[in-house]
């Protein structure tokens, strides 16, 4: 069986290509570096992280204060014996394209464009390349014409000729029209969108025509795949965002993201890549022709089989560089970890329970954000399941204004952790709940209010322990010890749905790491093992 979500933990927006027997498919990355997460499939069923498409520090521009900025919305493709992958940085307002001959090898630097909201590139029967984008999320946008598109020249890396508007969404009004994807299938050009905003109404639509510019009709039984008539109990949510992908023996199928919930409408995973099969009915894709609904298992394809090594639950940090898992929180461009004599050392930079400052709307969407490229001292992996035991082996003297240890954060006001740090001259451990919500109806209104809350404390005298998060679905506990042998419970039982992206807001999903924040040193982990 296939089962969802085929990509588990924050992997949303994702975009795929056949090439020969091989499969490859993008996700969105915001804030975290290295930027956009490449995965490769033979069998559609089994994944593997294999790159990413910019994990040169000098390229990508990113800071580690507004994590759902940097890349939005990737769009995967290869065409003439080359990748090509299309996505914007909203942090700098700029859109990047990078090239590759092998996913798995160094991509180019980025080629720069002005901003393209959700761009998606195509090429015609006549070579010629277009660049489509969801014009209305721009500045001075066209509202007439919600998605559209214009020539790129391939020699001169510019867009050329006017710009034609193509569709405006199958919903009058529709919230957001974004995520085009032109297809040309028979005699049919086909675009597909995601309209309802990416939260619980979220669709997928799409219309067809006979030439590239239009005239696109939609069509009649839009929205062709949504959730967003099902209660939310139901167990899989705000399904969209899609895109297509023809099979060797002709069969089809779509990639898209939704969330799973649990212990309420919790979504601490963030939005995940599903899959569903396809078949052309009158002219038009049906995705899950059976039941009109993502499912959790579909059949297999009638692909062999192709399950790749299970990666080792510890990592010991042996090696000359990190695993592909782990992230950094911004651009890792002030180093603020390094590997030495088989650790993890992380300095203190930054912290990951900021302050909330509400952002200038006005000036980064004339300019961007201002900022230094930088990260915070942190280094995490994608929570992928409900339940899982997250621990690490920390050395550490903490100095006021200095702590470090084992964190789950959502976003950059909520979060959990259990941590080395000092009290009144006192060195402790304690579980550390950050939480943050909103107050005020409209954008221009709202306020994020967040406070920190210290759970349990217990003194501790020495400098190193083992610390633990352990996660029964939604009921989370930190455990503490000399050694793994001997853990201890600090605190058991906190709620942890205030950190699902639904309630903390937000477009990332929960990431389970290392951290060290304050006012200077180093915290050194020997292991970190997440089952």
């Amino acid at each position: 069986m296939i089962h969802n979500p085929i990509i588990p933990g924050f992997n949303p927006d994702p975009s795929i290509v056949r090439v020969g027997d091989d499969f490859y498919l993008a996700t969105s990355s915001f804030s975290y570096f290295p930027g956009i997460p490449l995965y490769h499939s033979r069998d559609l069923e089994h994944w593997e992280l294999i790159n990413y498409a910019f994990t040169n520090p000098d390229y990508l521009p990113l800071a580690p204060d507004g994590i759902s900025g940097g890349l939005f919305a990737p769009t995967l493709r290869y065409h003439d014996g080359k990748f090509y992958l299309i996505v914007v940085n909203m942090s700098v307002l700029t859109t990047y394209i990078v090239t590759a001959d092998d996913p798995r090898g160094e991509w180019s630097e980025p080629h720069k464009f002005p901003m393209l909201f959700d761009p998606d590139i195509f090429w015609d029967e006549d070579g010629s390349c277009w660049i489509t984008y969801a014009g209305s999320m721009m500045p001075g946008g066209n509202d007439k014409y919600r998605i559209v598109h214009r020539e790129l020249d391939l020699e001169k890396w510019e867009l050329v000729g006017e710009e034609y508007g193509l569709w405006t969404s199958a919903l009058v009004d529709a919230s957001a029209p974004e995520a085009p994807h032109i297809y040309h299938v028979g005699d049919w050009y086909y675009l597909m969108i995601a309209e309802g905003g990416t939260e619980h109404y979220h669709a997928v639509t799409i219309a067809r025509s006979r030439t590239l510019h239009g005239p696109y009709e939609g069509y009649r039984g839009n929205p062709i795949l949504t959730h967003r008539h099902l209660s939310n109990m139901h167990p899989i949510c705000n399904v969209g965002h899609a895109d297509l992908v023809e099979l060797k023996d002709g069969s089809w199928y779509a990639v898209f993201l939704g969330s799973r919930i649990y212990g309420g409408y919790h979504k601490n995973m963030g939005r995940e890549t599903f899959i569903a099969p396809v078949v052309w009915e009158d002219g038009w894709p049906v995705i899950s022709p059976e039941t009109g609904k993502c499912e959790f298992t579909y059949p297999s394809s009638d692909l062999p089989s192709h399950p790749f090594q299970e990666k080792p639950a510890r990592d010991d940090f042996d090696g000359e560089k990190l695993a592909l898992e782990w992230n950094w929180l911004g651009t890792p461009a002030n180093t603020p970890t390094r590997l030495e004599d088989g650790k993890l050392v992380i300095r203190a930079e930054g912290t990951i329970r900021p302050e909330f400052v509400k952002p200038d709307i006005e000036m980064i969407m004339q300019g961007g954000m201002k900022f230094t490229p930088h990260a915070l001292g942190f280094l995490g992996r994608r929570q992928q399941h409900m339940s899982f035991e997250a621990k690490t082996h920390i050395e550490f003297t903490p100095t006021s204004g200095s702590f470090a240890g084992l964190a789950i954060i959502q976003n950059n006001y909520a979060g959990m952790s259990i941590e080395l740090a000092e009290n009144d001259g006192r060195r402790v451990l304690r579980a550390v709940k950050h939480a943050a919500w909103q107050e005020g109806e409209s954008f221009t209104d709202m306020q994020i209010k967040s406070e920190t809350e210290v759970l349990a404390e217990v003194e501790w005298e020495h400098d190193c322990a083992v610390l633990e998060i352990k996660a029964a679905g939604q009921s989370h506990s930190f455990l503490y010890g000399e050694d793994e042998e001997h853990l201890h419970p600090l605190y058991e039982g906190l709620d942890g749905g205030y950190i699902g992206s639904e309630t903390a807001g937000g477009f990332v999903g929960a990431f389970i790491g290392m951290f060290a924040s304050g006012d200077g040193g180093e915290a050194k982990f020997d292991w970190f093992e997440y089952k």
